[in-house]
């Protein structure tokens, strides 16, 4: 392999830090949904995946800002161009997803009568309550999501078709 082999290991943190608040999320956002309006522990579940993603937020913000400043390890050099070009490419739509999806529950809620509570902090909203808004930005949010699933689904069959065809170095790249 030609420069360095991995991560350094802030990256790697940052990186499964996010991807189990993501796939957390994901399933808690399918869940939630499904609970009946006057429950009484709606809420907590709305309030827990709101929390959640605001962090998610955060550390994303963290993790780009370290993307820009620290240099990551080289593609294996026997991985094919089109493999590289394949990687790029979904790393990218992951990166626009992180951004994408917080913001958009983020903002979906400023729309709303409740806002967001992060961990029982209520932070500012944006806008005043518009439920046409509120729905159009929940609309996409998750649509978003279902476009976040697929893309993790195929990040994780690319990381075991390179785990399991004997190409675990390019698989451990991101791990600890």
């Amino acid at each position: 392999m030609r420069g360095q082999a991995r991560y350094d290991r802030v990256a790697v943190l940052l990186h499964w830090s996010i991807a189990l608040l993501v796939l957390g999320m994901l399933a808690l956002g399918y869940y939630m949904v499904g609970i009946p309006k006057g429950t009484p522990d709606r809420a907590v579940y709305f309030n827990l995946h709101k929390s959640c993603g605001v962090l998610a937020g955060v550390l994303v913000v963290i993790r780009l800002l370290w993307r820009l400043t620290h240099r990551p390890p080289a593609f294996p050099v026997d991985m094919a161009a089109w493999n590289i070009k394949a990687a790029q490419g979904g790393h990218l739509l992951l990166y626009a997803l992180m951004v994408l999806q917080p913001l958009s529950g983020y903002l979906s809620s400023s729309f709303n009568k409740y806002g967001v509570k992060f961990f029982g902090l209520q932070l500012p909203r944006w806008a005043t309550e518009d439920a046409g808004l509120r729905d159009s930005l929940m609309g996409y949010h998750k649509l978003l999501a279902l476009l976040f699933a697929v893309l993790i689904a195929l990040h994780v069959l690319a990381a075991c078709k390179h785990l399991l065809s004997g190409r675990q170095h390019a698989a451990r790249r991101m791990w600890f």
